[in-house]
């Protein structure tokens, strides 16, 4: 199940933002990131936040906002963290879909992700399978923990035109 996140959920979605966080190969925040800043992050400063819920446990977030302001708020930009072990369920898939039609519903014309590690194969992959596009690939943007500089990519995917109940 999937619905708009309430204050009340941090205390849930914190383990899985600082597991995500701490381990520093897909996300660009401080590997050492603090809950209030964290929760300023990803609870404040999106339009809305929405949490997975599977058997009455929160296993999976995301958080959409305008990618830009003023002449580019009519595209938006969205976050997704799954907990490791709810990891290869359909969560991740489950949440794009549900914020695409989110994002038609606040009137968003496109959804662009920023900063896509090129070594987060699995996400690269699915956005690819749910139709974004890489739009462009910033050279060693990302460095990894592991594997040192890598790419990082900009995806993008138009809204126009798709009609929502």
């Amino acid at each position: 199940m999937i619905r708009e996140a309430a204050a009340a959920d941090w205390p849930n979605i914190w383990p899985i933002f600082r597991e995500i966080a701490k381990a520093g190969d897909t996300y660009a925040y401080p590997t050492d990131i603090n809950t209030a800043e964290a929760e300023h992050l990803w609870m404040t400063l999106p339009v809305r936040t929405y949490v997975f819920e599977r058997e009455g446990q929160i296993v999976g977030t995301y958080y959409i906002k305008e990618n830009q302001s003023g002449p580019g708020n009519h595209v938006c930009n969205c976050g997704y963290m799954v907990a490791s072990h709810a990891r290869g369920l359909g969560v991740a898939r489950s949440m794009c879909e549900h914020s695409q039609i989110v994002a038609v519903k606040l009137g968003f014309l496109a959804m662009q992700f920023n900063f896509v590690a090129s070594s987060n194969e699995p996400a690269v992959a699915l956005w690819q399978t749910l139709g974004f596009d890489i739009a462009g690939t910033l050279p060693a943007a990302f460095n990894h923990p592991e594997r040192g500089y890598v790419d990082a990519y900009v995806m993008y995917k138009s809204l126009a035109g798709w009609q929502v109940d």
